[in-house]
């Protein structure tokens, strides 16, 4: 279940929770995509993803994974790679919900004025997050999806069996290069904690949404699994991802 796990937190997290990227630094990364040999060069977070108001309202997401890449193989092969090929061209469906941020939690802002941002588009993290880890995981085994009260950048999954999984954005970025265009990234450490185990990792989640019409969006993303500073292999790949999913999503009204 770990792999499965980790992969359904990638889509999580960026429907869920990106600080302004420099000029075409995400769209330079879907050019050159799949030949990635660093990570992307982004700020640390110190506010909450803006969407464009596009995105308001609560959708019905069809997310499919197109492809897989090992860049790495066969000297390195992450665990259960192979086994995710079943989820090719698997459809998985869910509710997501975008909405006007609570101004009541400041602390998630970088503007001086408040009153400017009463009208900004964020997610709504845990109804995100909870119908998502069901959608991947089953009914039964996801117990709830919490977003840290004094740290908004951080959000943990309680799972059956006492399994938890944590995930810490670290960095993110944003660029909006037309009206109908939207494009985020960003790195996040996850955490897989099982009472006699821990799994740790980084990952990359880079995505370009694109205006369709007001009932309907589509995106392309793509998901980048890092090593650990703990892992074995971890100075064979350094910066460089050991694991590529690609997936199509498409956000209907």
């Amino acid at each position: 279940m770990k792999l499965v796990v980790l992969l359904l937190l990638n889509l999580l997290l960026i429907l869920v929770y990106p600080h302004i990227s420099q000029a075409a630094e995400i769209a330079d990364r879907f050019t050159v995509y799949p030949n990635w040999n660093s990570k992307p060069n982004i700020s640390q977070p110190d506010r909450d993803l803006f969407y464009p108001k596009w995105m308001e309202g609560t959708w019905t997401v069809t997310s499919i994974l197109r492809e897989q890449k090992a860049p790495l193989a066969p000297e390195i092969v992450t665990p259960g790679f192979e086994k995710n090929k079943k989820y090719l061209n698997q459809p998985f469906t869910f509710k997501v919900r975008f909405k006007p941020q609570n101004l009541s939690n400041p602390s998630i802002l970088s503007l001086s004025s408040l009153s400017s941002q009463k009208n900004l588009i964020v997610a709504d993290r845990p109804f995100n997050g909870e119908n998502i880890a069901k959608a991947y995981l089953g009914e039964k085994q996801v117990l709830s999806v919490k977003v840290t009260p004094d740290n908004p950048n951080r959000q943990i999954t309680f799972l059956a069996d006492n399994n938890q999984l944590i995930a810490t954005v670290t960095g993110r970025g944003q660029e909006k290069p037309n009206p109908q265009e939207f494009l985020t990234t960003e790195i996040t450490q996850q955490l897989f904690q099982r009472p006699s185990s821990i799994y740790l990792n980084e990952v990359e989640t880079t995505t370009d949404y694109q205006f369709i019409n007001p009932k309907k969006v589509k995106a392309k993303q793509v998901t980048a699994i890092y090593l650990s500073p703990e892992d074995p292999d971890y100075f064979k790949a350094i910066n460089r991802p050991v694991a590529l999913y690609e997936y199509e999503l498409i956000l209907e009204k």
